[in-house]
């Protein structure tokens, strides 16, 4: 995968940076073998950092390590997709709530702008998907910082929710949305209606859920053939 090591931090953050971005970006695919020595020689690092960074990446939930099969990106089982969405639809629609009740006029007005920009990213089959789902995770974390709770944002970062859910959407090329999906989640949440908020986001949450499960598992038996 392409490597350009020109950011701060030590041998090992550099190492995790740049393993994960390669995940993420669909260069290292679901259940693709992760090999130290190789990842070292193509880092042009020694084994410990590149060790350290795996380690890491495997608390994380994006690889695992197996008896005779080795280090390779984790393939998330159905289970691991439902509970990783369990877990972002509550700490979503909780975010939701407190911005229905919180933002400010200003607030609202850039999260309807990018949202409005972020179903275009989507609607075009020639844009970046690194970029598109770079912009989805800034929408929903803006969500939360307007909440005005960082506690919330803290944990939502920690969760990895969001970055998990953009490595599913990426492992499956998920692009096909809804027709303004995101503005229509916006308006909700705009509303100042908190039961509003919080149903429309549940939507946008189980939606998802059943989309990446659907979309993994059809991927992985189309591997099988």
């Amino acid at each position: 995968f392409p490597v350009t090591i020109d950011m701060p931090g030590s041998l090992a953050e550099q190492a995790y940076e740049l393993i994960r971005n390669a995940i993420l970006k669909g260069d290292l695919a679901l259940g693709a073998s992760l090999s130290r020595r190789k990842l070292a020689e193509q880092l042009g690092m020694s084994f410990l950092p590149v060790s350290e960074a795996l380690q890491r990446l495997e608390m994380e939930g994006f690889v695992e390590s197996r008896p005779r099969v080795g280090t390779r990106v984790r393939i998330p089982t159905n289970q691991d997709i439902r509970g990783h969405y369990v877990i972002r639809e509550a700490l979503e629609t909780q975010s939701a709530r407190l911005y229905a009740e919180k933002a400010s006029p200003l607030e609202r007005r850039e999260l309807r702008e990018l949202a409005l920009q972020l179903d275009a990213m989507y609607a075009d089959p020639g844009k970046d998907l690194f970029e598109t789902f770079s912009t989805h995770e800034r929408l929903h974390r803006r969500i939360a910082e307007c909440t005005g709770c960082p506690m919330l944002v803290e944990a939502i970062e920690k969760s990895h929710v969001l970055i998990l859910n953009w490595h599913y959407n990426s492992a499956t090329h998920f692009r096909d949305l809804p027709r303004r999906w995101h503005q229509d989640l916006i308006k909700a949440l705009n509303s100042g209606d908190v039961a509003v908020a919080d149903a429309k986001m549940r939507e946008h949450c189980l939606y998802g859920m059943e989309e990446v499960s659907r979309r993994i598992e059809a991927t992985l038996n189309q591997g099988d053939t």
